[in-house]
């Protein structure tokens, strides 16, 4: 059984696109699991097989992106030689650094915990830099992989769209 849920739905939907891509650049908010869930709930209510063939194509679209993003930035950082534990260190920190400085907090504390436990392990201020930077690179290949993502399966929601 279909349901006819109309306009309504669609611009619901379109919004909760629109705050995960946001969240998805700012890092803020889990925005590729937003865009992936507001795909997913569009998709089921519409209760029809091309409503389903997006909620697969979302689901499998989000999860190959997630795990492209922790593999290319592992890649990358261990070309650079920076452990996982100082990305560890480097994510507490960005946690509380949030919430001490809200929004700015995060990625001040993030680049300054990485920084001190590279130096701390490299011992000198240039190799601490440089594998400052590589995490930072790291990151933003991240953000990038799951903007990609995200933007595939608004585009399946798309093609649902026109479709319907």
């Amino acid at each position: 059984m279909t349901i006819d849920w109309g306009t309504e739905l669609d611009l619901l939907t379109g919004l909760l696109v629109l705050v995960g891509l946001v969240g998805v650049v700012v890092q803020v908010l889990p925005g590729a699991l937003l865009v992936a869930g507001a795909v997913v709930l569009w998709g089921v209510l519409q209760g029809s097989a091309l409503g389903w063939g997006v909620v697969a194509a979302a689901v499998a679209i989000t999860v190959v992106a997630q795990v492209a993003k922790y593999l290319l930035a592992g890649r990358h950082l261990q070309r650079g030689g920076v452990p996982n534990r100082t990305l560890v260190w480097g994510g507490v920190a960005g946690v509380v650094g949030f919430f001490v400085i809200p929004v700015v907090g995060l990625p001040l504390f993030f680049v300054g915990a990485v920084y001190l436990a590279e130096r701390l392990r490299l011992g000198e201020h240039a190799a601490a830099w440089r594998s400052t930077v590589r995490a930072l690179q790291a990151t933003g290949l991240t953000i990038l992989v799951e903007l990609a993502g995200a933007m595939l399966v608004v585009a399946a929601w798309g093609v649902g769209l026109l479709a319907r």
